[in-house]
Formats: C-alpha cells, sequence, structure tokens
C-alpha cells in the first residue's frame, strides 16, 4: 500500500472527509454513492499513486459500489495539509480503455 493511500484511509477513519465539487457533479452523473466510496476506502485497490503531484499527493483506486461494480476513485490530501482526505472525483470506468478487472489502461 502506498503512504499517500495509507494516509487517506486515517483520514477518512477518522471521519476527516469531503467531497470536491467536481466530485459531486462526477457521482451524481454515474449514480455513485458518496457512502459507498468511504465504506470501502479500506478495500480500495491501489492504480496509480500520485505522491508528488502539484495540489496535493493523491491516488486513483479502484473500489466497488453497493452492488458490487466497478468505480475510479481519485482521493487526495490538500498540498501541506494534513487532511482532510478529498475525493476528487470519481466515476464508472469503461471498459473499452481498461483492461480486465479495470487497473490497467488499455494501450
Amino acid at each position: 500500500m502506498s503512504h499517500t493511500l495509507a494516509r487517506i484511509i486515517d483520514l477518512v477513519r477518522r471521519e476527516e472527509v469531503r467531497v470536491s465539487d467536481h466530485g459531486y457533479e462526477e457521482l451524481s452523473a454515474d449514480g455513485i454513492f458518496f457512502r459507498d466510496l468511504v465504506d470501502e476506502i479500506e478495500k480500495a485497490r491501489l492504480i496509480e499513486d500520485y505522491p508528488d503531484y502539484p495540489k496535493g499527493p493523491c491516488v486513483l483506486v479502484l473500489e466497488k459500489d453497493r452492488d458490487g461494480n466497478p468505480v475510479h476513485a481519485v482521493w487526495g490530501i490538500p498540498r501541506n495539509a494534513d487532511g482532510p482526505a478529498v475525493l476528487v472525483t470519481a466515476y464508472r470506468p469503461d471498459p473499452a480503455k481498461w483492461g480486465e478487472g479495470f487497473t490497467r489502461r488499455k494501450k
């Protein structure tokens, strides 16, 4: 597990979490419930880690919704801050762009 993901999980456990405006829009557009992602964060599978991202460390993870369907979520921590964990965006991965299991991009 990456250091960034471990920090995010810890913040979510402590309920130090929020959703970006863009995140709310994407959740609504794809019919994803925020609570599902919070509840499943400890089972999240790391896809990509961006510890040096200019806006703050973030990760792309694979999670499941309440029906067991795959969801990609980008979680981050604001730059130069200890929290909160921010759900930047979440979406249903496109099978045409992702390999089986939705953890590797197709070339």
